[in-house]
């Protein structure tokens, strides 16, 4: 399948970082970053829907449009006729009555989540960085090299878009990986605030950071990089 990666608390753009949405917002600012398109979505982004929030008024709320998939998609959507912020920092997408859908506060900045009832977690998130993003990451996807600063290839590796839980994807080793590597024996991936997160079974961590497309270096940096290359 196409990815569809999890952006709950992700990066806005794949290499870069977001920052912390204000504690407090004035909701007539809010109402304005609004307006324009969004992508609507489950967390990893397996069904998605395009709302258009525009600022007519309505009997209920505000104006909105729906793409014409979203029904098929999120069928709780069949229900959103308008949408309106409430207190200082809720957006509501709202039925014919003025009674919520769902709820969304903002997590990140552009990005917005909210929870029904049985159903789960929905993200909210400007579509123009939601599709950077997934772009960003579909660019990943395939084989690695790791090689030390000298450029001597120690280990193999293959990315792919098979979903791991816990917003993560599978990782695989190929053969005859330098011992350290192997140890460390990575199990998963993901993107997250601009660095590449090689996970082990374990729970080890190592975090990368691009210099380009191409090449991501181990951080924290050290006399002896590591350095992953792509497609080697």
């Amino acid at each position: 399948m196409n990815l569809r990666f999890c952006f709950v608390l992700a990066a806005a753009s794949a290499l870069s970082v977001a920052s912390p949405a204000p504690a407090q917002q004035d909701a007539s600012t809010l109402k304005k970053d609004m307006i324009g398109q969004w992508e609507l979505a489950t967390t990893e982004r397996s069904k998605t829907c395009v709302v258009t929030l525009k600022p007519d008024a309505t009997a209920q709320g505000l104006k909105l449009e729906l793409e014409p998939g979203c029904a098929a998609a999120l069928p709780f959507t069949k229900d959103i006729t308008a949408w309106n912020i409430k207190g200082l920092d809720i957006v509501r997408l709202q039925d014919a009555t003025g009674e919520a859908v769902i709820d969304f506060t903002e997590v990140e900045t552009g990005i917005f989540e909210g929870l029904r009832q049985g159903e789960g977690v929905y993200i909210l998130q400007n579509l123009a960085a939601a599709r950077s993003l997934a772009k960003s990451m579909d660019q990943m996807i395939g084989d690695w090299s790791m090689v030390r600063g000298n450029g001597e290839a120690i280990c193999g590796l293959t990315l792919t878009n098979t979903e791991a839980g816990q917003d993560n994807f599978q990782v695989y080793l190929k053969p005859k990986c330098d011992p350290a590597v192997a140890a460390f024996a990575p199990t998963q991936w993901r993107l997250e605030h601009g660095q590449m997160l090689l996970m082990s079974k374990g729970g080890e961590t190592w975090q990368f950071e691009a210099d380009d497309n191409a090449q991501w270096r181990k951080v924290p940096d050290s006399a002896d990089p590591l350095i992953m290359l792509r497609g080697q």
